[in-house]
């Protein structure tokens, strides 16, 4: 099962679910700062695990680092009220409260937390971090946005991201350092619209949805796994698909929001940020092949107790999603015309 549910976690995930609808929905700084502080207090029960030390190691990092960023954010809100009046946009003020939020989604420069902690993740909890957890700090973002400020912090994300990604050997490292690369093109999409970052945030979920319900399928954690365990061939094409989806190449569904990005780039004669981001995603790209390509080339002898057997339906459903990955560009042209 993806889901190991009772009734306690059904509670926290409940909770987890409405206080980001209460961040989001509010019509005062306070109310989404009590928002996110909700949020924290429901996610951290679901990580830890008095089993794993790994878990509570993450939890307890994970409520430290939040709850800096929440004092900050507390504070900036305090300071506002009480030196400004009327809500002018302030240059200092706008730049503290864009920092809490990029500390609260993990991104550059305050990015050191976020591989650390999902390193003692499983990976529903981790799927849970890269998407639900991101929505309340991004669009408070949104809100109170420093153009400027955002556009240094997308392309320290692209770069730090990629770099971050070499000589890792676990995939859930892996996978935070693509996270933290896709931070910079989401954050790109929130500056032009907020239309695109729905759209670009929806596909990356997808994507790392499929990821994640493989891994946790075969119980996988590290990159030799993928070659060790005798795996049904159409398990490591379902993989290569969606990797190579994930980083943006071109027939593939998770190319189109990076395609709108950088007709935007273009259009507006950002050709630096452009070439940058590009060149970054093919570095990128070359992270994920060198996965897929171990996983497909190197074949190890079959045995029996590595061997995992994979129910009808479960095939089916991942080559559905493999069908949207590969045919759902052809089918977005129709309707974005």
């Amino acid at each position: 099962m993806f889901f190991n549910i009772n009734s306690n976690k059904m509670f926290f995930y409940f909770i987890l679910f409405f206080s980001t609808l209460i961040s989001i929905s509010s019509n005062s700084w306070l109310g989404c700062w009590i928002g996110l502080e909700i949020n924290l207090l429901s996610f951290i029960p679901l990580i830890s695990n008095h089993m794993n030390l790994l878990s509570s190691e993450a939890a307890l990092k994970y409520f430290l680092t939040q709850s800096i960023a929440s004092i900050n954010f507390l504070f900036t809100i305090i300071m506002k009220l009480m030196l400004m009046k009327n809500f002018e946009m302030n240059f200092i003020f706008s730049i503290l409260i864009n920092s809490s939020m990029l500390m609260k989604m993990g991104s550059t420069p305050f990015h050191f937390w976020f591989p650390n902690i999902v390193e003692g993740l499983s990976w529903i909890n981790y799927f849970i971090l890269m998407s639900w957890q991101k929505i309340s700090p991004m669009i408070l973002l949104s809100y109170y946005i420093n153009n400027n400020f955002i556009l240094i912090i997308t392309l320290l994300n692209v770069i730090i991201g990629t770099l971050g990604g070499f000589n890792q050997t676990s995939l859930r490292k892996i996978m935070a350092f693509s996270s933290i690369n896709n931070l910079g093109w989401m954050l790109l999409s929130l500056m032009i619209s907020n239309n695109l970052w729905l759209f670009y945030f929806i596909l990356y979920c997808f994507f790392s949805g499929i990821m994640c319900f493989l891994f946790n399928m075969f119980n996988m954690f590290f990159i030799n796994q993928l070659f060790i365990n005798n795996m049904n061939f159409s398990i490591k094409f379902s993989l290569m698909i969606n990797f190579l989806s994930l980083s943006g190449l071109p027939p593939f569904l998770g190319f189109f929001p990076k395609w709108i990005i950088i007709n935007f780039l273009i259009n507006n004669n950002l050709l630096m940020i452009c070439f940058i981001f590009i060149m970054m995603s093919l570095i990128m790209m070359f992270i994920y092949i060198r996965i897929i390509y171990s996983s497909i080339m190197f074949n190890y002898f079959k045995m029996k107790w590595l061997k995992f057997f994979i129910k009808n339906n479960q095939l089916m459903f991942i080559n559905i999603l493999n069908l949207i990955s590969i045919l759902g560009m052809i089918f977005s042209t129709f309707f974005f015309m």
